[in-house]
């Protein structure tokens, strides 16, 4: 259940997100989890100066492809999801976009590290792991602790991310009902001090002018779709070799399903 939902998130929600996420990446129309908000009363559904229409995500289209433009074939941003209005809508598809965006660039470069053999040398666990095993393989042998970190590490991140009361701490609102898509609030909160911040860690972006830092965000919109389709082309020639003829020979085959990653030896409970 998410942190605002009044009740269990459903699987209309993530159908809708796998929907977004594969038209929105190939499209110029700017869109990993669904937001967890409240129900909208009825006060919230006017939209806030700051949230953008259809006819401003249009514009940014152009602006980010110029000679694609706007193109939304399955009318995803024309959709008032969950009965919330359009801007909404759009808020949370532009959010999706640039979430999986850059899951995905740190993805794949993730996956060149690691089909390369590339691992720090300081590092005795890391040394220790068997050579030539591809990303997908990796992850198979990876002790369940392992795995669950991860996962753990991600739900709080997301949890941090969709939390009103953290948001407010910033002094900005969720993407859904004005705030900004793609950021990621301060640790600030937190009862202990955490150094650095994931949105701008080395506050290089403090001083940028509105300019720089939209021409920023276009740059990562942009690449966050090719690392999508990239990550996905590695993937898919591991997977069936061949079918990505750029990939043909250089991406190692295997034979695992990487959409059902825990099916051999993930459980809740000890075995």
């Amino acid at each position: 259940q998410c942190c605002h939902c009044p009740e269990p998130c459903g699987g209309d929600r993530h159908d809708t997100m796998i929907s977004s996420v594969v038209a929105l990446s190939l499209s110029s129309a700017s869109a990993l989890q669904a937001g967890a908000f409240h129900a909208p009363a009825a006060s919230m559904r006017a939209s806030s100066p700051a949230m953008m229409d259809k006819a401003g995500l249009e514009g940014l289209a152009k602006e980010l492809n110029p000679i694609v433009g706007y193109w939304d074939p399955l009318g995803l941003s024309s959709g008032e999801f969950w009965g919330d209005s359009n801007e909404a809508t759009i808020g949370f598809l532009r959010e999706a976009e640039i979430k999986h965006g850059r899951v995905a660039m740190a993805g794949f470069v993730g996956y060149c590290v690691h089909a390369n053999d590339i691992r720090f040398p300081f590092n005795s666990i890391a040394m220790a792991t068997p050579k030539g095993l591809s990303p997908q393989e990796l992850w198979d042998v990876m002790p369940e602790a392992g795995k669950w970190q991860i996962i753990l590490t991600i739900g709080f991140f997301e949890f941090w991310r969709e939390n009103a009361a953290v948001l407010k701490g910033d002094g900005t609102v969720h993407y859904m009902r004005g705030g900004k898509p793609g950021y990621f609030p301060t640790f600030d909160m937190l009862p202990h001090p955490v150094p650095y911040n994931l949105y701008d860690p080395f506050g290089w972006s403090a001083g940028a002018s509105d300019e720089k830092k939209a021409k920023g965000l276009l740059a990562e919109v942009n690449n966050g779709r090719l690392a999508m389709i990239g990550l996905m082309g590695f993937l898919t020639e591991a997977k069936v070799p061949g079918s990505v003829p750029a990939l043909t020979g250089l991406v190692k085959p295997y034979a695992g399903d990487v959409m059902a990653p825990f099916a051999a030896d993930f459980h809740l409970l000890p075995q």
